[in-house]
């Protein structure tokens, strides 16, 4: 089973998911409306890729705070393949929780750290994200608009 903490290091116990249903009971309590944001990012380090999973729940013109998960391979892989796996993170979690968000009426965006620009190496998985994500029924973001990847989950791995 996954760990997760918050941004402040504090350890989530419950497990993920409801811990999610407790936040956004809470959020809705104190009349927000939410959003949630799901990315991954890796960082390459010698032999081992750090990965970190982000869970950003966003406050309609209120800011947001996110929940995090990390983990490590040293397994050997391309750059697709780890794009690919990023992405297969993301869903993984999207998918354990869309059933809940739905009962709540929360929106869901999967973000992919992957650059629509062709010039960038990322952009080779580009199709393969955007297929397995939308094929799964979810909404899906790339760069610059993929924040929850590219800017949350970025900030754990480095």
């Amino acid at each position: 089973m996954k760990k997760w903490r918050k941004f402040n290091g504090e350890k989530i116990e419950l497990p993920i998911k409801d811990a999610v249903e407790k936040t956004i009971q809470r959020e809705q309590a104190d009349g927000h409306r939410l959003k949630v944001c799901i990315g991954t990012d890796s960082q390459v380090r010698s032999n081992t890729t750090e990965y970190a999973t982000v869970i950003v729940f966003l406050r309609e013109k209120k800011g947001g705070f996110m929940y995090i998960s990390s983990d490590k391979s040293t397994k050997k892989m391309s750059l697709k393949e780890r794009m690919i796996n990023e992405v297969g993170k993301s869903v993984e979690i999207a998918y354990a929780l869309c059933d809940l968000l739905d009962k709540y009426d929360v929106e869901l965006e999967v973000h992919a750290d992957i650059n629509t620009d062709p010039s960038f190496k990322s952009n080779t998985a580009l199709k393969e994200a955007m297929g397995y994500i939308l094929g799964m029924g979810f909404v899906f973001k790339a760069k610059p608009n993929a924040f929850a990847s590219s800017s949350c989950a970025d900030k754990i791995v480095n």
